[in-house]
């Protein structure tokens, strides 16, 4: 293949054939992630970073904050946050603290027509994260990044996800599409837990206080606890045999999955 690939202007996911990405993903590879991002600033499209401030997150935000003062511009890569009304205080202070430190444009996405998480549970019920897990993930991240995706008509993401982390992200390649042809940029795909940790301490980058705390993968505050072992993510879904949380899933089963039991509840509703 040509090294013009490299170079090449995409316009969207569909001119990524796998023979195109397995090219890029064997040259970037080679890369630091710093020069990975670089890269996908200059040829990928309508580039947005999808973020819950981890600590992969916030080392990609600080190198596109890097990349953006060297090339005298503002902050270049905008922030997608997903609110899904049950994270932690701390999690919502660093996102309102990353904002400032980096001038950097957050936009917002709630669960569908609700903004707190009184009005959430007045309209899917207590614990829905307990009682239909697939709907809970569905309501409070599936639907509101597709949503963003098809408002601010993103082509591209950036996400956190390391090899490191196990489970579906053990072979993750630095640059993939999805079911819905949505590039997604994984720029830490090979870097562990003490390269983003020494990288967040030298760089002085602002972090979730609950590191501080022992935690290491922070998701919602019903979900996560301080790890058990060495998997930085076994604090997550403690007891089941769950690694994601919808987001990195396919988007037309994860519907399909939440129709299905909507169907359900309503048909358990007629008849009680």
């Amino acid at each position: 293949m040509p090294s013009s690939v490299l170079n090449m202007k995409i316009q969207s996911g569909a001119d990524l054939s796998t023979e195109t990405l397995e090219y890029l993903n064997n040259h970037l590879k080679e890369l630091s992630p710093r020069e990975i991002l670089e890269w996908a600033i200059d040829n990928l499209p309508n580039l947005y970073q999808t973020t819950a401030f981890g600590l992969s997150g916030l080392v990609a935000l600080d190198l596109i904050n890097k990349i953006s003062v060297d090339r005298n511009k503002n902050h270049i890569v905008p922030l997608i946050f997903l609110d899904t009304l049950y994270h932690f205080k701390e999690t919502l202070n660093l996102a309102n603290d990353c904002t400032k430190t980096y001038q950097v444009p957050l936009k917002v996405y709630k669960p569908m027509n609700v903004n707190t998480t009184a009005e959430f549970e007045a309209e899917y019920g207590q614990k829905l994260w307990a009682t239909d897990e697939d709907a809970y993930d569905y309501l409070v991240k599936v639907e509101p990044a597709r949503r963003a995706y098809e408002e601010l008509n993103v082509k591209s993401v950036i996400t956190g996800r390391r090899r490191s982390q196990k489970g579906d992200r053990e072979n993750i390649p630095i640059i993939e599409t999805d079911s819905t042809g949505l590039i997604k940029l994984n720029p830490l795909a090979y870097w562990d837990y003490q390269q983003v940790w020494t990288y967040i301490r030298a760089n002085e980058v602002p972090y979730n206080a609950l590191v501080d705390q022992g935690y290491r993968s922070i998701g919602d505050h019903h979900s996560t606890f301080a790890p058990s072992g060495k998997d930085e993510r076994s604090g997550r879904w403690v007891g089941k045999q769950k690694t994601e949380c919808g987001l990195h899933k396919d988007y037309f089963k994860m519907r399909a999955a939440f129709v299905a039991s909507k169907k359900k509840r309503e048909q358990n509703a007629i008849t009680a």
